[in-house]
C-alpha cells in the first residue's frame, strides 16, 4: 500500500462519517432474516434426528452460518453501530451475546482494546492472537517455546480453540472487571444454563448436544479463522508504540478478505476488515459501500479465499524484514548462523591471544 497518500488519509474521518449512520429499518430486517432462520433451522435439525443424523449435520452447518450472522450483529452492538440508540445496542447486544455464548460487556471491553492496540508491538495481549517476534521467540525458555508452538498449531487453534472459547474463556470474569461487567458475565452464564437446562429437560440432553454442539464448534472454528486471517498475513503491520499509527494499523494491518458472495453475506461483510478498523462505527451492512465509495480504502492488502490458506504457515513476526515467517524459516536462519557465525574481530583477537598463551 502507498502510505504516502497523506492528503486522502488526513481526510479519512470526513470520508468515513457518511457511512457511520445506522439505518433502523435495515438493522431490524437483518435481525429478522438472521435470528428467525437460525431458530427455524435449529428446530428442523432437532426434528431430523428421528430421520437421519446426516440431515441433522447438514442443517447444523446451515444453522452455524446464521449463528455467525448473529455474532456479527452482537459485534456491531458492541461498537454501538447497529442502532442509533445506545440503549438499543446494549439490549440487543446482551440478548445476542447470550445466543452466541459471549458476555456483552466483557467482550466489548476486550474488543475495544483490540481496536486501540492492533498492530502495536508494545501493547499486545488483550483481544488479539498471541504473537511473538522472532527475537522474543529465540530468547524464550524451552517451555515457553513449546507452549507457543502448541498455541499456533492449526490443530490446536482451530480444533481445541472453539471448545476453550465457549466453555472456558468467557465463562469467567477477567481480572480488573468492573461491577457492571461482572454482573453481565454471571447473568449470561445463568441465562445459558437456564436455556440449555430447559431444552435438555424438554428435548433430552443427547438431542440438544447433537444439534447445539456442531453449531457451536463449526461457528467457533470459522470465527477464530476469520479473526486470525484478518491480521495474520505476510506483510501486515506491526510497530512499537512510538512509531505506531492508527490509520496505518487499520489500512495496512487489517486485510480486505475478498470472499464469495454467499460467504460474504454469512459473515456480515466482516471481510472488509480494513474499513471496520478505520471506522468501527460503520454498521456491517455499510462496509462494502464505504469500501467502494472511498478511493484510498481500495488500496489495501487483498486476500482471497485460496491465498488466505498461506497464513497457516505464519508463526512469528520478523521485525527486521517486516513480515511473518514460519518456524522452519527461523530454524534455517539459526542453523546458518551456527554454520557461518558473524565475524567479530575482537573475539578473534582474544581467541588468538589465549591460544598463544599471552592471556591466561
Amino acid at each position: 500500500m502507498n502510505i504516502n497518500m497523506h492528503e486522502e488519509h488526513n481526510n479519512w474521518k470526513k470520508d468515513i462519517v457518511p457511512f457511520q449512520k445506522s439505518d433502523t429499518r435495515k438493522s431490524l430486517w437483518q435481525l429478522t432474516n438472521t435470528v428467525v432462520p437460525f431458530l427455524g433451522l435449529w428446530c428442523l435439525a432437532y426434528l431430523s434426528l428421528s430421520v437421519s443424523i446426516w440431515i441433522t449435520m447438514v442443517l447444523a452447518i446451515l444453522s452455524s452460518g446464521f449463528f455467525m450472522r448473529i455474532f456479527i450483529i452482537f459485534h456491531d452492538c458492541c461498537h454501538h453501530s447497529f442502532f442509533k440508540s445506545r440503549k438499543a445496542n446494549e439490549t440487543v447486544g446482551i440478548i445476542t451475546g447470550i445466543l452466541t455464548f459471549f458476555p456483552y460487556y466483557q467482550w466489548k471491553y476486550e474488543h475495544s482494546v483490540h481496536h486501540a492496540t492492533s498492530g502495536n508491538l508494545t501493547r499486545r495481549g488483550t483481544g488479539d492472537m498471541w504473537t511473538l517476534t522472532v527475537n522474543e521467540y529465540t530468547e524464550s525458555s524451552p517451555l515457553r517455546r513449546i507452549v507457543y508452538r502448541l498455541y499456533r498449531n492449526p490443530f490446536v487453534m482451530f480444533g481445541l480453540g472453539p471448545i476453550h472459547l465457549f466453555l472456558n474463556q468467557y465463562r469467567f470474569n477477567r481480572k480488573g472487571a468492573g461491577r457492571k461487567e461482572r454482573i453481565n458475565t454471571h447473568v449470561t452464564n445463568f441465562a445459558l444454563a437456564g436455556i440449555l437446562g430447559l431444552l435438555c429437560f424438554i428435548l433430552g440432553w443427547k438431542g440438544v448436544l447433537l444439534v447445539e454442539g456442531p453449531i457451536l464448534y463449526l461457528s467457533g472454528m470459522v470465527g477464530i479463522w476469520l479473526f486470525y486471517v484478518q491480521h495474520q498475513f505476510e506483510h501486515t503491520y506491526f510497530e512499537k508504540a512510538d512509531k505506531w499509527n492508527y490509520v496505518s494499523a487499520a489500512l495496512q494491518g487489517s486485510s480486505f478478505y475478498k470472499l464469495p458472495k454467499v460467504l460474504q453475506w454469512i459473515t456480515g461483510n466482516i471481510g472488509f476488515h480494513h474499513v471496520h478498523h478505520l471506522g468501527p462505527r460503520v454498521p456491517n451492512y455499510s462496509l462494502q459501500r464505504a469500501h467502494e465509495s472511498v478511493r484510498f480504502l481500495q488500496n489495501v492488502p487483498e486476500i482471497s479465499l485460496l491465498s488466505s490458506l498461506r497464513s497457516l504457515r505464519y508463526r512469528l513476526w520478523d521485525e527486521n524484514n517486516n513480515r511473518f515467517v514460519g518456524f522452519k524459516e527461523i530454524e534455517k536462519i539459526n542453523l546458518n548462523k551456527k554454520a557461518n557465525p558473524t565475524f567479530n574481530p575482537a573475539s578473534l583477537i582474544r581467541t588468538l591471544l589465549k591460544k598463544s598463551k599471552i592471556l591466561h
